[in-house]
């Protein structure tokens, strides 16, 4: 059967000071149409079922896990007690699956994108999740990029005679390019953006993982051998203490044979700044993206977002506002990325009453 995994422990620095350690950026509701765990889920409504959708989380994040996804059985949720990147998540949710269903098919998902043609996304992941069957494929989706952007991963494919959704064996991965490089990459024609968006057969990131990853293996061999048994969290609780973090593009996709991408052109953003909040949202005739109470004079192309005091802009271009109860961020909207440093600052600074 097909089973999808929704990735849902990260904290969402980058979208600080709205996104703290109490309600991380994918419990929060950006965009008015739901939360983006939410609609991540509800994206799949027709592809796979509730019963057969998982969400792995830091632990301290079960109940409003729970709470935002009330059609999710509460044993799909699958707490973490520590968090230790994406390869350690995949391995767990991979794990569970392979206990109850050795055919599983995971579909992996982060819960913090953004989708706007829900209905060519979901042929995009069965043409993926048909391509997932063959022996030992690995595959990931690409998304068709519209401008050299110097914030995504890039894959490289290899050039195909087949249209449309086929899937396309990947050449290299690639980091994230500065704007030389990114321009290089549209002109070249076969680069896409990484989505880090995955589906396989469980046993095939499990295996996967043993062969390319082995200390992360071994690490989990407690909980592969307590799956679905009392000593379980325990077991769960002494392999995540026991490995490292690291990601699944770095310690799998990178280095695997046999993988393939499928490219999807749908409306895609990972919303990884208030710059991307910024580029989504509809602007007045000013240029500006205004959620909540804000007055402009003499002003451009700003990004306000206000819970509940008016935020007044005089003279402002290209600016970013986040007022929150405790906190006020104003920034460059070119300078977004940069907030995650500030993030930093504070936990150095032992300021964690504002993270």
């Amino acid at each position: 059967m097909t089973h999808a995994v929704i990735m849902a422990g990260g904290i969402g620095a980058r979208f600080w000071p709205r996104s703290r350690k109490a309600q991380p950026k994918q419990f929060l509701n950006v965009f008015g149409d739901g939360t983006l765990i939410q609609n991540t889920l509800a994206r799949l409504q027709g592809v796979v079922p509730p019963e057969n959708s998982y969400v792995v989380t830091n632990a301290r994040y079960a109940e409003i896990t729970s709470d935002q996804l009330p059609v999710l059985p509460r044993e799909n949720i699958l707490a973490e007690p520590f968090s230790r990147n994406t390869a350690p998540c995949i391995l767990y949710a991979a794990l569970k699956l392979a206990a109850s269903d050795p055919d599983a098919t995971m579909v992996v998902l982060p819960a913090d994108h953004v989708i706007s043609n829900v209905r060519q996304f979901q042929e995009v992941l069965k043409v993926a999740v048909d391509a997932a069957q063959e022996n030992g494929a690995l595959v990931t989706i690409g998304i068709e990029p519209t401008h050299p952007a110097t914030g995504y991963g890039y894959v490289q494919f290899e050039a195909s005679e087949d249209d449309g959704l086929a899937p396309s064996r990947v050449k290299t991965f690639a980091e994230k390019p500065d704007l030389a490089t990114a321009e290089r990459f549209l002109d070249s024609g076969d680069f896409l953006w990484n989505s880090g968006m995955f589906v396989w057969r469980a046993q095939t990131i499990i295996d996967s993982i043993e062969t390319l990853m082995p200390d992360l293996a071994e690490a989990f061999l407690p909980f592969e051998q307590a799956v679905n048994t009392p000593e379980e969290n325990d077991a769960l609780r002494t392999s995540f203490s026991s490995c490292k973090s690291i990601s699944i593009d770095y310690g799998v996709m990178e280095r695997a044979e046999k993988v393939y991408v499928v490219p999807g052109n749908f409306g895609w953003s990972d919303v990884g700044d208030w710059r991307a909040v910024y580029d989504l949202n509809a602007k007045d005739k000013q240029g500006h993206a205004i959620l909540g109470k804000a007055v402009t004079y003499n002003s451009t192309r700003c990004l306000v977002s206000s819970e509940e005091r008016l935020v007044v802009l005089i003279g402002m271009h290209d600016t970013v506002v986040i007022d929150t109860e405790d906190a006020v961020l104003v920034c460059h909207r070119e300078n977004t990325q940069q907030v995650k440093s500030v993030v930093d600052y504070l936990h150095a600074n032992r300021l964690e009453d504002y993270v």
